[in-house]
């Protein structure tokens, strides 16, 4: 009997150790930023937030962004936001921003967390994570596609937003960036395959449960030149403007992107930090 004890205990003890470690659960009031895998929140120092004051030439969507996230922080009802268009225009960057500035207006009152690109039928996961934390929390999707065969994504954000059997409390919202123009294009070309107007009407879908929609368009010259101005005047630095016209349209054209690749490249030339 003694014998069959022993064999028994080494069995559990080698049991025991093949079993993966138990995860310690997530304290969500230690950080203010989160990165979601899919399985589990990891905290970030969210360094690259940039100064609101740094993003020119989105005026109004800047004002739109920050009230909505000034709302949610308060406790007070705040919108789900789509933010769509040309590329390199601030979009995500306004979102880290605006969060940062709330949460430090509203200390600990707002979490952000961004999704991994992968991790979008998990959502409702994390929603049943945080659903019962006394803090207001923004669930991130950065750069958002629609790719052939990428419908699985599509309806699961459109059940967290509307429709699912999961209520989702009003402290969680969702902001979403894409670059996909087809994301809110009411257009729809009679010439187009059967399939290419299903794949409209689905991003269409999804477009339409966001309460704020807001929309970024390519930069002029002008605006180009001041969000470039904004990067290097705290270095009182000087640039030509044939020169850093000539940047961006190597680059494929003016955008808040280009604006800060020129001003890294005049930090540099400096033996600056940006």
């Amino acid at each position: 009997m003694s014998d069959q004890r022993d064999v028994l205990e080494r069995i559990a003890d080698a049991l025991e150790r093949l079993a993966p470690a138990a995860k310690a659960p997530v304290d969500w009031q230690a950080n203010a930023t989160f990165v979601w895998d899919g399985q589990s929140a990891h905290p970030v120092e969210q360094s690259d937030a940039i100064a609101l004051s740094t993003l020119r030439g989105v005026e109004q969507q800047k004002s739109a962004v920050c009230e909505n996230l000034s709302r949610l922080a308060s406790g007070a009802a705040a919108h789900d936001m789509l933010l769509w268009g040309a590329r390199g225009m601030g979009k995500s960057a306004l979102i880290r921003a605006a969060a940062f500035a709330a949460q430090t207006s509203h200390p600990g009152a707002l979490k952000l967390i961004q999704i991994a690109p992968d991790a979008l039928t998990s959502i409702p996961t994390l929603i049943e994570a945080v659903a019962d934390q006394d803090a207001a929390f923004l669930l991130f999707v950065d750069d958002l596609g629609f790719d052939a065969g990428n419908a699985q994504d599509n309806l699961a954000l459109r059940s967290v937003l509307d429709g699912g059997l999961i209520t989702r409390p009003p402290h969680i919202r969702l902001a979403v960036t894409s670059n996909r123009r087809a994301i809110v294009a009411r257009d729809v070309d009679g010439a187009d395959a059967l399939h290419e107007r299903d794949e409209r009407d689905n991003a269409l879908a999804l477009a339409d449960r966001f309460g704020l929609t807001l929309a970024f368009h390519p930069c002029d010259q002008t605006v180009y030149l001041d969000i470039l101005k904004a990067y290097i005047d705290p270095l009182k630095l000087q640039f030509d403007d044939a020169e850093a016209n000539a940047w961006a349209i190597a680059r494929g054209g003016r955008s808040g992107r280009t604006a800060h690749q020129y001003a890294t490249e005049l930090a540099g030339r400096a033996g600056l930090s940006l």
